[in-house]
C-alpha cells in the first residue's frame, strides 16, 4: 500500500492517512506528516577587477547559521558543465580537487567557508561560481555567483 505523489509542490504540505479495512481485525490506519519544503537557490553576480583576489562568500543570506558543522563543495560552471573545486567535511580539512588547468592552484577555503581565487584572469569572466551546503541528507542550498571581470 503506496501514495505515489507527482509533481510535488509545497501545497502537498500537510497530514496524510491510510485506511483499510481488515477481517478480522476490522480496520486499520496509519498516518503521515508531509512537508515540502522548496529547495533554495540565491543568485548573485560579483564584479573583480583583473589580476585581483576574488571573494565568494558561500551563502550571503545566512547570518546565524554556523556553515562549519555542514558538509558543502564549491564547483565551477560554464556552459552546464560543472566542475568540483573544493569540498569541506566538518571538522576536517577542505580538500581541493586540482585537476583542473584553470584553478589549479588559484583557489582558497577563506574564513566562513569563502571561496577566494587569485590571480583573477580574463576566462574567469561569465563563470559560475556555485556553493552548496548539505544541511540536511536530503535537502541542499545553493547560491550562485556569475563572476565579471574587468580590465584596467
Amino acid at each position: 500500500w503506496m501514495l505515489h505523489l507527482e509533481n510535488i509542490t509545497v501545497s502537498l504540505t500537510g497530514q496524510y492517512e491510510c485506511t483499510f479495512a481488515t477481517y478480522p481485525y476490522g480496520t486499520k490506519a496509519a498516518k503521515i506528516q508531509l512537508t515540502v519544503k522548496a529547495e533554495e537557490e540565491r543568485h548573485y553576480l560579483k564584479k573583480v577587477w583583473l589580476k585581483q583576489t576574488l571573494e565568494i562568500p558561500c551563502l550571503e543570506d545566512v547570518t546565524s547559521e554556523n556553515l562549519s558543522t555542514y558538509p558543502l563543495k564549491w564547483l565551477v560552471g560554464e556552459n552546464g558543465r560543472k566542475e568540483e573545486l573544493v569540498t569541506k567535511e566538518p571538522s576536517c580539512p577542505a580538500v581541493y580537487r586540482n585537476s583542473s588547468m584553470l584553478y589549479g592552484q588559484r583557489v582558497l577555503l577563506g574564513l566562513n567557508n569563502t571561496l577566494k581565487v587569485f590571480p583573477t584572469k580574463i576566462t574567469d569572466d561569465g563563470r559560475v561560481f556555485s556553493c552548496h551546503v548539505l544541511y540536511h541528507p536530503e535537502r541542499v542550498r545553493k547560491s550562485s555567483t556569475t563572476v565579471r571581470v574587468f580590465g584596467k
